[in-house]
């Protein structure tokens, strides 16, 4: 679809406001057609939010308290080119900061705007921002269209289908939602004119800044992510991958190489999705016209098609799931003790648990905000029900904060899935942080770049370093407790602890009907610790008796 120009003899119609939140491209956008149509000035919106962007000199690596700088010059990349794009058809971004409520509110009134036009979002942030600007603008008389087009479905439609609550397998998600009602349309792909924007008055506007005009120092000799943001660039990267129809048609998750990072195993089109960079619904139609053209495809729930139809499986549930991003009062989230162990959860974050595979995973997410979602299963696991058993919560917020592609329903839907705390409950099957990177990457090359001080262990250590002599150590100039950590953890040890612990819980979630109460956690937590307590007195008993 090509929107072109009014007649000019048509009658005249209003100042309408487009805000940009997500869906920061042209093609595919109904919020942005809908609000040039009969509009004499056109006001393409986007406010750069403190909330997200305000630096915060107390974070652990460099960005604000929400965001690590990798998304923050995502986001601003991302701008960049809907600005040149904009400007391209006769518009341009009208960029404002502060408090979006409060700019919004106050745009409406200065411009006189008659038309408010934004895209719909199932995040609680800007839920409420939304609902906030709506009740204003219904009070002014002020025409609203806010159209779902971040997702394939509308949740709600799902959710009222299901009889007023969200399907909680992906089965019987996919039953429910049948071919999206616009699958068969032609989607718009191009916008060749938009109205002129009007004077800003006294609101104060400017180019998108750079991240050191935002406060922020920006280091060049600092690896950086290979992810340049855009909608230009998404697109190319969507080009590149339908071009490869074999590739499209057999591709099959969870298969993939999580240490392939030259060359990622995955299209790595997931943070043009969070920013609407790239449109799901686009997305969708070509990996139809691939699959209409070629003998046989892989099928969902693994096929590519199918990582769509999760996403919006995922953006259902937590639409329809009061607390779906903690664990009190989340009514599908299992009662857990989990630690909240600051050390461990540090040592997690900044690379130094001493197991290469899982350091160097963190080191990508520290560097390039993304890494393969086999090596995301990994390092979550580990935190988790795998080894150290700290919260969910807790690396949920590190995801949140480093990715680039950090979506709140889908990052805390994959954080109670590997934790084992919704969803999936084989907490048995866990990720070795010994030996499921290294049937992918028997040479460690994948942690020889990302650990530069381990480049020169040999191989049949690379994984377990702390197991090479002294003078293997000495030779590869990496002595282990100086130059790289011990392991923090026993893996075999830790992992069956977590194992019993886990099982521990889940008789308790079953008795009480998953009605489990702090206190009952507290408890159980006082049990586990006397049970360790006498075990070790046993050991140590035993020990002793054979000595």
């Amino acid at each position: 679809m090509r929107l072109s120009p009014p007649n000019p003899t048509m009658a005249s119609g209003s100042n309408s406001l487009m805000w940009f939140r997500k869906g920061l491209r042209l093609h595919d956008n109904p919020a942005l057609e809908h609000a040039a149509r009969g509009s004499d000035l056109l006001y393409p919106v986007f406010v750069i939010d403190p909330h997200y962007m305000e630096p915060d000199p107390r974070a652990s690596s460099p960005g604000s308290k929400r965001a690590g700088l990798n998304r923050i010059r995502f986001l601003l990349e991302s701008l960049v080119d809907l600005d040149s794009s904009l400007r391209r058809i006769g518009s341009r971004l009208v960029v404002l900061k502060g408090d979006p409520g409060e700019v919004i509110l106050r745009c409406l009134k200065e411009w006189s705007i008659k038309k408010l036009c934004f895209e719909f979002d199932t995040d609680p942030y800007y839920q409420a921002l939304g609902d906030r600007v709506k009740n204003y603008a219904t009070a002014a008389g002020i025409e609203i269209f806010s159209p779902v087009s971040h997702t394939l479905f509308n949740p709600a439609d799902i959710i009222q289908k299901n009889g007023g609550r969200p399907p909680l397998s992906y089965q019987s998600f996919v039953k429910l939602a049948g071919e999206p009602s616009w699958a068969a349309s032609t989607i718009s792909t191009e916008i060749s004119w938009l109205p002129p924007v009007g004077s800003v008055g006294n609101c104060p506007t400017s180019e998108v800044p750079s991240v050191e005009e935002l406060g922020y120092e920006d280091k060049e000799e600092d690896e950086r992510t290979p992810f340049k943001g855009g909608e230009t660039e998404a697109l190319r990267r969507l080009r590149e991958s339908m071009s490869n129809k074999e590739w499209v048609a057999n591709f099959e998750k969870p298969k993939g190489d999580p240490s392939s990072f030259l060359k990622p195993a995955t299209t790595v089109l997931s943070p043009y999705l969070k920013f609407g960079c790239l449109s799901s619904r686009y997305f969708y139609q070509c990996i139809q016209e691939v699959q209409r053209n070629v003998k046989r495809h892989t099928s969902p729930p693994v096929s590519l098609l199918g990582q769509l139809l999760w996403r919006d499986f995922f953006y259902t549930v937590s639409f329809g799931t009061p607390n779906f991003d903690r664990m009190k009062d989340n009514r599908i989230c299992k009662q857990i003790p989990w630690k909240n162990d600051d050390d461990l959860l540090a040592a997690w974050r900044d690379a130094r648990t001493g197991f290469p595979w899982i350091d160097a995973i963190m080191v990508q997410l520290q560097k390039w905000g993304w890494m393969h979602h086999l090596a995301r299963h990994c390092v979550a696991c580990f935190l988790t029900r795998g080894d150290l058993f700290v919260h969910w919560e807790k690396g949920r917020d590190v995801f949140e904060r480093l990715l680039i592609d950090s979506d709140w329903s889908i990052n805390n839907a994959n954080w109670l899935w590997l934790s084992c705390s919704s969803f999936f409950y084989q907490y048995n099957r866990i990720y070795s942080p010994i030996t499921f990177g290294k049937k992918y990457d028997p040479n460690g090359n994948y942690i020889r770049h990302f650990l530069p001080i381990l480049k020169d262990m040999p191989k049949q250590y690379i994984y377990e370093p702390w197991t090479a002599p002294l003078s293997i150590q000495v030779k590869a100039n990496c002595i282990i407790g100086k130059d790289y950590p011990k392991p923090v953890v026993a893996h075999d040890v830790a992992s069956k602890e977590c194992k019993q612990i886990l099982y521990e819980a889940y008789e308790l979630n079953k008795r009480l009907n998953g009605k489990v109460s702090e206190e009952d956690l507290k408890s159980l937590r006082r049990k586990l610790e006397q049970d360790k307590m006498q075990e070790s007195k046993s050991k140590r008993l035993k020990q002793t008796l054979i000595g």
